[in-house]
């Protein structure tokens, strides 16, 4: 039995149920709130003492860290999207953990959640201004890595087939969203995030996520 603890609108869990629904598994979903501090309850900290979503419940194995879970679900069903070749394999991973410790950081925690969770908030304006600044700086230096390495590796991030890297990086490029972000600029970052959100099981997938969206640009 494979089971997900995981808050649909977040960014690392949201690339596990896209691949998951697009690889047609059979998981149980068990939705929790992050707002509402559902992952600091007792039984969910029991699973991961982090108190961070996802977590991935196999029998009696369980698994937490969103690139993990996404490389032992692919392993598990044999998806191609994670291939067994050596050095396409590593690519995969290189562009997964590139994706999470450099563009999330300096897109996401660093220029986005900045400006829409309050626990990032810096409390003096000033400071507020001057991090955020940098932080775009920073970003918009990963946007055009990203957009150079898709020019070169056309449809998807590691070739011309889809991998783990779509699916993981995708969700952090769609926090461009929660800020009505322009991604035309980079025009290839543009046209390979329209093929992700063209996937059948993005719509529903992203469906809370969006909602965050509409509650954030409402004020």
């Amino acid at each position: 039995m494979l089971r997900l603890h995981f808050d649909p609108a977040s960014t690392t869990c949201r690339a596990i149920v896209l691949f998951a629904r697009e690889e047609g598994l059979e998981i149980e979903y068990k939705p929790l709130s992050l707002q509402d501090g559902d992952h600091m309850q007792p039984d969910f900290v029991a699973l991961n003492p982090n108190h961070a979503v996802p977590v991935l419940e196999h029998d009696d194995f369980v698994l937490t860290e969103s690139s993990a879970i996404l490389k032992y679900l692919a392993d598990l069903t044999g998806s191609p999207a994670y291939p067994p070749g050596l050095q396409a394999r590593a690519r995969v991973n290189e562009a997964m953990d590139w994706f999470n410790t450099g563009f999330y950081r300096d897109f996401g925690h660093g220029y986005v959640y900045t400006q829409v969770i309050d626990i990032y908030h810096w409390p003096d304006p000033e400071q507020q201004k001057v991090a955020l600044q940098r932080a775009l700086s920073r970003a918009e230096e990963k946007l055009h890595i990203l957009d150079g390495k898709l020019a070169a590796t056309g449809a998807f991030v590691c070739g011309p087939d889809i991998s783990l890297a779509d699916y993981f990086g995708a969700g952090f490029v769609s926090l461009a969203l929660l800020i009505n972000y322009d991604l035309a600029p980079y025009a290839h970052v543009s046209k390979w995030f329209d093929r992700m959100m063209a996937l059948p099981a993005w719509p529903a997938t992203h469906e809370a996520f969006m909602g965050w969206c509409a509650a954030v640009q409402a004020g």
